[in-house]
């Protein structure tokens, strides 16, 4: 039998299941509020449960009407998506892991079928079982849509997670009066190098930062793509009105770079950022002279 045949049979069953879930879904709703899903996620008030579960059957008894009960992209599920997701990511913050989610969607077709069994005077004939089967792939399609959204949920996480990971990890100091500093330590790949950059220009415009110090000193390795980004960044302060200083170049780093044959000619740089503030300070006007120690200086006088 072909899939269109097999289809076209399923239809008036998914039309009954459909009538079904409207007609009972009140009770449907009650018996899903006390299964695991319902009840770990809705602990505040069981009326809340049963809210959602109402919620769930209507979308279902929708998807159910349109005959696409194999079809996780049915508009009837748009209404629930969010609320089953919420749901998901609630049950996965407790530690259950994705097949346990899936364990737990699953724990709610016996209820409803159990339900649907009733409905019929023979709970065996050839019409009940075909809506049992109707529904038994409802509830399926319901599980993957759970499972996709859990997945899109916990990916989109991950994707925040790691931007604020790299803004945490590329700050942006004020040091003095118009000059800030970012001190980089680790990988400067290509997604870091651009919250780096923007993170510096927020800074210069925030801060009227005249002068601007990328330290390297924590970058352990400098190929031509990390200068790269390094000449990118430099220009981009510059086009901003601040003039940018490299500094914590190290010995290995500087023969790194004449051996890849990288021109940082028109990179104004220095050995430390100690070195770099105190040219951005002395650019400024701000003259820097060794502490006396008061101790030293008796001493002396003594003598």
């Amino acid at each position: 039998m072909s899939v269109s045949e097999e289809n076209a049979e399923r239809e008036p069953a998914a039309h009954r299941v459909s009538a079904f879930l409207e007609r009972r879904r009140e009770q449907i709703a009650q018996r899903w509020a006390d299964t695991a899903l319902f009840r770990t996620v809705f602990t505040v008030s069981r009326d809340e449960a049963v809210e959602a579960g109402r919620a769930v059957a209507a979308a279902l008894a929708a998807v159910a009407a349109g005959g696409r009960l194999e079809d996780i992209r049915a508009s009837g599920f748009e209404a629930v998506r969010d609320q089953l997701g919420r749901m998901a990511a609630s049950r996965a913050r407790t530690g259950l892991d994705l097949d346990g989610v899936a364990i737990e969607v699953a724990a709610l077709r016996e209820p409803a079928a159990e339900l649907l069994r009733a409905e019929f005077e023979d709970p065996h004939s050839a019409e009940a079982q075909e809506c049992v089967v109707a529904l038994t792939v409802l509830m399926g399609t319901l599980r993957l849509v759970v499972m996709e959204t859990t997945i899109s949920a916990g990916e989109e996480l991950i994707a925040r997670q790691r931007e604020q990971l790299h803004e945490v990890a590329t700050p942006v100091i004020k040091l003095w009066e118009g000059t800030v500093a970012v001190p980089l330590i680790g990988t400067l790949d290509s997604a870091r190098s651009q919250v780096v950059m923007e993170s510096l220009l927020n800074a210069i415009v925030a801060e009227r930062a005249r002068y601007a110090i990328l330290d390297i000193t924590g970058v352990p390795t400098v190929d031509s793509l990390v200068a790269q980004h390094l000449m990118k960044t430099v220009a981009a302060a510059r086009l901003m009105g601040a003039e940018c200083i490299v500094s914590g170049i190290r010995p290995a780093i500087a023969q790194t770079i004449v051996h890849l044959g990288i021109d940082l000619g028109t990179v104004l740089t220095r050995s430390s950022l100690a070195d770099a503030l105190a040219y951005a300070l002395s650019e400024q006007g701000v003259e820097i002279a060794p502490l006396r120690v008061a101790g030293r200086a008796t001493d002396a006088g003594a003598r």
